[in-house]
């Protein structure tokens, strides 16, 4: 690191390195521009590659093409359709059939019972980009409809108009998180430095951070098949903002201080970057693993963030410890006015308010960190309130939906299913088999036998389709796609299979679950051998992972609780659990690391217990900054129509901001306190005497942190 530091910090070279990230940014740019042409998000992009609705996709792509979804058009007059209006959506059907993009033929007008209603299905070939097509396809089948409607109301549902719907609210979402995220990073640091100027460079950094890191992605999605979505690509942005602005605030705290220590600033931040360095490293480098984590999970959306994630991460960390630390030489002190510092100034942290808290804490440790474990334990009492158990269409968006209405109308007047049928099939080679399972399809509760086609074959696979009496995201759905499974499973010789909407759904929801069951152990284990290997310790590790997991659940207890009661939302995504937690403990650990390395390198001058206070005098104020900065970027989430986004940005933000106000700077300092020098057993730091409790404040608040 000392040698590295001197290269980039170098009179001469810091103008290389500069040079350098010019021409890797220039390179980089119009390939970052790519990455939203790259997404995938279609539903096999997200689901599990051994799901049973994932192989039916691959089955029925021999009797469709994967890219046909379906638009339901629903008509009604609530006196009755007069046959004038069964005349004009006949005339629609005839235009429906032109279409360039149609795949099979046109369904419909089918008339409701009450006669209230009509429905037509066009089921609609966008290609294997229909995800980002489908509003302007539905806009154009809504007009056509509504131009001869004569007083009928006119709704577009289905599997196209959900589509439709998804891609118009996520429309925009680089740009919205990107301008949102900066906007929150460039006022948090005005808010923190003070400065006119110098918040330029960290953002300056973290734009190209961010391209670099989105270029990389789309080279890796184009020639490795890496899963990237619009869920992915918007996490990325928040993240290489937040995680890159964190790692930017550490390392100009400690080359401010560096400032006041030398007069050349070249010298100042070589030895800033050797002394906070291997903290950002070992910081960045937690995270990136921990995100790599979820190469685990069954769920290939899931699956394919981890990577998303750890390139963002790992393309920041290069890009703050090279090319910031350049910039800021390049520049000079005056980049900090009007709070330049100079050369004997004293250190604000000496005396500042996080010296006076390390001193409360002091009088009574152990009281401190019961008190507050208390707390917390009771704030995650919450979690009994999350309802983490999938999210119904209706439930998925902020606000009045299109598809959301129409499926509303068409379950009033069709079977609820109409429009997203269970898919079943089945190994052809037995006729009489075929003909069993489609007698068992026909004769499970929850589906409308009358609607159950007839098998088609082709490609040694037989097909057939069967309409939902319920509405197709509903509990009741799911328990019908049950019963079809085990009734077709038990036909001998068959090999059926089901899929189809609902049976996504499904599969979703329990791979989810499952994800959840095998990654966060994963993580915690990782995290713990990481911070063992950092601090030289096993004691520090196991309490500072103790701490995370009482961090999170407390803020997911808090979060279920505002989810419910404040904002209104019916439940929660599947994903919700394992997303805040490897958000909250990767990036918690980040500031475990970031003061308990400032600890440890105090302790070893003036032992643990000052040293502690030391540590939390000297990194208080930045770390705080840092949680703002990280809680605002993923606060900006919220600013989507999507419940599932909103309700991470939330959980995440709080999250943070209570690990860093409670969790790091009080519950932490207290536990290093009480426990002392055997917080670094059995390293021989833990064998060194140690001042006792009542002593630590003897460093009185305004001597030197360092000899």
């Amino acid at each position: 690191m000392s040698r590295i530091a001197g290269w980039i910090t170098h009179r001469y070279a810091k103008w290389v390195v500069i040079a350098f990230w010019a021409v890797v940014l220039a390179l980089t740019a119009p390939l970052a521009g790519k990455l939203t042409g790259a997404q995938d998000n279609d539903a096999k992009s997200w689901l599990p590659a051994n799901a049973e609705s994932t192989q039916v996709l691959d089955v029925a792509s021999s009797f469709t093409s994967p890219n046909t979804i379906p638009a339901v058009l629903v008509y009604v007059r609530e006196s009755g359709l007069t046959p004038e209006d069964l005349a004009a959506v006949s005339q629609d059907v005839a235009t429906f059939g032109e279409l360039d993009t149609l795949d099979g033929d046109v369904v419909g007008p089918v008339p409701s019972e009450d006669g209230q209603a009509a429905q037509v299905i066009v089921p609609l070939d966008l290609g294997s980009e229909g995800w980002n097509l489908a509003a302007d396809a539905v806009a154009d089948l809504r007009a056509t409809a509504e131009d001869g409607a004569n007083g009928m109301d006119v709704y577009v549902t289905g599997p196209a108009g959900s589509a439709a719907d998804s891609s118009a609210a996520f429309e925009g979402i680089d740009s919205t998180l990107l301008y949102a995220a900066a906007g929150v990073v460039i006022v948090i640091l005005l808010l923190t430095y003070r400065s006119p100027t110098l918040w330029l460079l960290p953002v300056l950094s973290a734009g190209v951070a961010l391209t670099v890191s989105q270029a990389v992605i789309y080279v890796l999605a184009d020639t490795t098949g890496l899963t990237v979505n619009a869920q992915s690509a918007g996490i990325l942005t928040v993240l290489v903002f937040g995680a890159g602005t964190d790692y930017a605030l550490l390392l100009v705290a400690r080359y401010r201080e560096e400032l006041r220590r030398h007069e050349d600033r070249h010298e100042a931040m070589a030895l800033a970057l050797h002394r906070a360095g291997p903290a950002i490293v070992a910081s960045g480098a937690t995270v990136a693993i921990g995100m790599l984590c979820l190469l685990f999970a069954q769920m290939s959306s899931t699956a394919g963030l981890g990577p998303v994630a750890a390139v963002g991460i790992v393309v920041a960390l290069l890009v703050m410890l090279t090319l910031l630390p350049a910039l800021l030489v390049a520049t000079g002190r005056w980049v900090f006015w009007p709070r330049v510092p100079h050369l004997g100034d004293d250190e604000p942290t000496e005396h500042g308010v996080w010296a006076r808290l390390g001193n409360r804490i002091a009088r009574r440790p152990r009281r401190v960190w019961v008190v507050t474990s208390i707390v917390l334990a009771v704030l995650g009492l919450g979690i009994t309130q999350l309802d983490a158990n999938g999210l119904s269409s209706a439930e998925s968006f902020r606000g009045e939906q299109p598809s959301i209405v129409g499926e509303q109308v068409l379950s009033e007047h069709f079977p609820a299913g109409s429009g997203s049928p269970v898919v079943v099939v089945a190994d052809a080679s037995s006729p009489t088999a075929v003909a069993a399972v489609h007698d068992a399809f026909a004769g499970t509760e929850g589906i409308d036998a009358s609607t159950v086609t007839e098998p088609v074959t082709s490609g040694g696979y037989a097909y057939m389709e069967g309409t939902l009496t319920s509405e197709p995201d509903s509990r009741a759905a799911y328990d019908t796609v049950d019963r079809v499974r085990d009734a077709v499973h038990a036909v001998p010789d068959a090999d059926a299979q089901v899929g189809g909407v609902s049976a996504i759904t499904l599969d979703v929801q329990r791979a989810s679950a499952a994800d959840n069951m095998l990654i966060i152990p994963i993580i915690l284990l990782t995290v713990l051998v990481i911070l063992a290997l950092l601090l030289r310790a096993i004691t520090a590790p196991l309490i500072l992972v103790a701490t995370v997991v009482l961090s999170f659940t407390a803020a997911l207890g808090v979060s279920a609780l505002v989810f419910r009661y404040v904002f209104g939302f019916e439940g929660a995504d599947t994903s919700l659990p394992l997303f805040v937690f490897v958000f909250l403990v990767a990036l918690g650990i980040d500031y475990n690391i970031f003061l308990m390395t400032r600890v440890r390198e105090e302790s070893l001058r003036v032992g643990t217990r000052r040293g502690a206070l030391v540590g939390l005098a000297a990194t208080g104020a930045v770390i705080t900054s840092a949680g703002l900065v990280l809680a605002g970027t993923f606060a900006v989430l919220g600013t989507l129509p999507v419940v599932a986004f909103a309700e991470i940005g939330f959980a995440v933000a709080f999250g943070v901001l209570l690990d860093t106000l409670v969790v790091r700077s009080v519950l932490v300092t207290a536990l290093n306190l009480d426990v002392g020098r055997h917080m670094w057993w059995p390293s021989a730091l833990g064998r060194k005497e140690d001042v006792p409790v009542e002593e630590a404040p003897a460093l009185p608040s305004g001597a030197p942190v360092r000899e």
